[in-house]
């Protein structure tokens, strides 16, 4: 029997359907916004991050700013020194901690929305 050429096959495609995943697959977005325990985990662990971040921002502040008082007793002549120091030497430090501490959160975050949008 001779195929007839109006009973050709016609391939229709369309845009790609989305898959549904498994019902005990949660995506970590749907975990925080439930609160479950796993999104509590995942709040907590950007929490110790951004607190590891400011606890090291203030152990170096306060190893840079707190022997100050102890050296300005020892010297009790040297009020230029004091002023050079806390006027200007004390500036750029302060400037660099500062922006370790913003680009450090900055990345935390980065990698938290990355963990969270799951790609």
């Amino acid at each position: 029997m001779p195929q007839d050429p109006a009973e050709r096959r016609v391939v229709v495609t369309g845009p790609a359907r989305r898959t549904r995943r498994p019902s005990g697959y949660y995506r970590p977005r749907t975990e925080i916004d439930e609160q479950t325990t796993l999104g509590h985990t995942y709040v907590r662990s950007l929490m110790r991050s951004q607190l590891r971040a400011a606890l090291t921002v203030f152990a170096v502040l306060m190893l840079l700013v707190g022997p100050l008082p102890l050296l300005f007793a020892a010297l009790p002549d040297a009020r230029r020194l004091e002023w050079a120091v806390l006027g200007f030497c004390l500036y750029a430090p302060l400037v660099l901690l500062a922006r370790w501490y913003v680009r450090r959160a900055e990345r935390n975050e980065r990698d938290f929305i990355r963990l969270v949008e799951d790609r």
